[in-house]
Formats: C-alpha cells, structure tokens, sequence
C-alpha cells in the first residue's frame, strides 16, 4: 500500500470514528429526541411554523461576534461570578404544606414555585449543577439550589417555556417523574419528556394562546421572541413561550426569555392585569438583544402586560453573558423606579407574598456595573 493510499485509509478511519463518536454522543439521554409522527405533524399546522421551523413574527436578528464568544468562554472577569457564597434561603417541603392565596418563591434563575389559589406550579425547574449539556461545558450554578429535589412539596403541575439548557434539565425531570401529574410544554418539547420517561398522558403541549386548565386554573401559553434547540441541528425546532396563570382572582405571568416584543401589550389586554410578573433580566447584550431583552425593557414589558408587582428572574445563578452577575437586578431596580413600577428582589428560597411585598433589600455584593447609557441593550424593530 502506497504512503498516500496509507494515509488516505487513516484519514478516513479517523473521520469515520469522529462521525461515529458524535453519533453515539448524540443519542445520550441529555439531548432529548426529535418530534414526528402526530406530534410533528401538529407542529407544522401551528401559525408559528414557517420553512421548517418555527419562528417569531418579529424576526430576531443576533450578531455574530467571534470576539464575543471568545470573551464568553475565557473571560473569567471576578464580577462575572460571586467571590464568596451567594445568601440562600433554605427551604424544605414542610414549608409548604400550607395552601396559599398566592405566593412565589425563587429558587434561583427561571425555577420558581407559584402557589395560586391553592394549586401549587413550579417552573423550569433545573436541580443539576450545570446548565449545559455536561460539567465540561462550564456553565456550573453559583449555590446550591435553596429547596433539595427531595424536598419538593406535591404539585399540580411543571411549566416549561423551552428546551434549553437552563429550562430544561434532563436529570431534573427524570427526579420528578413519579410525583408530577402534569406538565405543560409548548409544542414539540413533549418528545424530550418522553424520552425521559414521563408518561405521554401526562404531558400537554400547547401553541401560543391555547390553554389548559391545571387544579381549577387556566394556564395559557403565550408568545414569546426566543429561540430553541439542545444540539446544533435542532434550532427551532421546538417552540418556546410564556406562562399566564390565571385562577378567579389571582393572577400570574410568566414572560420566559427572549426579546422584547408587541405580544407583551395584546398579553395585558387579553389575559392581564396580573398581580406579579416573573420576567427575565439577565444573559443579555447588545449583539443578542432580540432573544434577550435586557431589565430596562423587561421593566418595559411588565408595564405593557399590565404586570402588577416585577419579580426578576434568569440571574444571579449562571454565568451566561459577559455582564457583571450583580448588574442585571442593579439595572432592573433604577429602570423599575425610573418607571414608577413596583419591584422585588428575593434571595434564592425566599418567598414573596405579591400582596405585601418587602422593600427591595440589597444582599448582594456592591460591584462596579454599566448603566444603560454605557451598555445599551435594545430589541430591534418593536424593541425601539
């Protein structure tokens, strides 16, 4: 055999073990799996679907920065993580045990526990110390999450506003699995519940503005400006959205992530006013500004929604953009007084009764932070 031909058949051997190997990496568990069949065909009938995906009426236009991901991924600036232990609220199930009117307690980023009117929800939940798909990628948690899996209190149901990383963790869902009797997804996401065992009785998939009725309240999901995906063939191809949680007299919205947009206003008109507003403040920047909006327009948005009391979500927990950890809620607390609008901060566990709000309370550290005139972060067309 000639040295080409020699090296030809090792190239290819080489190739075909990478080709191989990624395969194989792509059938663990922590992917999901893709939709078809029914569900898929369901998918393709939604307005949202459009040329094989699904996409957003305002478009979202993202800037491609080498600089940027580079930064991202070595940039271990001290203000990008805590420097020493982030305060915590434990939590156990025996507090909860009590039926409540209507309280919402953090957990850390997009987890969060809605009591309303007696039903108990509980959003994104993601126990596992990374947001990624394994511990190698990096993106490990600041604290331990208040509230041990164990100790999760019984529930109505889980929201899921899309498959990504830091909303939807495998190993999570797999833990609750024999104690959750619903859980609600937009559509398409039910494949990677299934794929990790939940019973497809149990899952209900919905397109923007259908509902369901969860222990006698209405859960609508409504639009959001986001995207989707968990490799990287996979983009849009499930759905993403928001959360109202509607019962007699209380009110709770739950935006998700993404741009600002419209949807927020025709949200308050048809489903609002509500009585809180968990909105997403972090992981934001100028090149990405219509997937995530940034706090001085999630302020925008709760007054849009007709939002009531502003709960600030998706910070303080992972290390996602090339921000400070402290300046989304330092941003969030001078736009919200800016706009008259009134805010909360808990600690990671703490509860909030949105009725009887404590003063915002600073427990983080005073860190050096851009303003919004030093750091503009503004979604395009509506977002202006």
């Amino acid at each position: 055999m000639s040295p080409l031909a020699r090296r030809t058949l090792v190239g290819s051997a080489l190739a075909g073990g990478a080709v191989a190997a990624g395969a194989a990496a792509l059938r663990h568990p922590v992917f999901g799996a893709a939709p078809e069949g029914e569900r898929l065909a369901r998918m393709r009938r939604s307005p949202q679907w459009r040329d094989g995906r699904f996409q957003n009426p305002e478009g979202t236009r993202v800037g491609a920065s080498l600089g940027a991901a580079w930064a991202w991924l070595t940039d271990r600036a001290a203000d990008r993580r805590p420097g020493g232990a982030v305060p915590t609220v434990p939590r156990r199930a025996v507090s909860f045990t009590a039926p409540q009117d209507l309280r919402v307690t953090w957990l850390g980023h997009s987890t969060a526990l809605l009591e309303v009117e007696g039903a108990r929800l509980l959003t994104d939940p993601v126990w596992s110390p990374t947001a990624s798909p394994g511990a190698a990628f990096g993106v490990r948690r600041f604290f331990e999450p208040p509230l041990p899996l164990d100790q999760v209190p019984s529930l109505d149901a889980v929201l899921v506003t899309h498959d990504h990383y830091d909303h939807l963790d495998w190993q999570t869902v797999r833990a609750l699995v024999p104690s959750v009797p619903r859980w609600l997804v937009p559509l398409g996401v039910g494949a990677h519940l299934e794929a990790w065992g939940v019973p497809a009785d149990r899952i209900t998939e919905l397109d923007w503005w259908e509902e369901a009725t969860v222990a006698g309240l209405r859960v609508v999901a409504t639009p959001a400006r986001h995207f989707s995906g968990r490799t990287l063939g996979d983009r849009d191809r499930t759905l993403w959205c928001g959360w109202a949680v509607l019962g007699r007299d209380r009110r709770v919205y739950v935006t998700g992530d993404g741009g600002y947009q419209v949807a927020f206003a025709e949200v308050g008109r048809r489903l609002g006013p509500f009585d809180a507003t968990l909105v997403e403040v972090g992981a934001y920047n100028a090149l990405w500004a219509d997937i995530h909006m940034g706090p001085e327009q999630a302020v925008r948005a709760v007054q849009d929604a007709r939002g009531g009391l502003m709960l600030p979500v998706h910070w303080g927990t992972f290390d996602l953009a090339l921000h400070g950890w402290t300046e989304p809620v330092e941003r969030a607390l001078v736009a919200a007084d800016a706009a008259g609008v009134p805010i909360v901060v808990p600690r990671p566990g703490e509860s909030v009764f949105p009725f009887a709000p404590p003063p915002p309370e600073r427990w983080w550290p005073e860190l050096d932070w851009q303003t919004a005139a030093e750091a503009p972060v503004v979604s395009s067309g509506v977002g202006r």
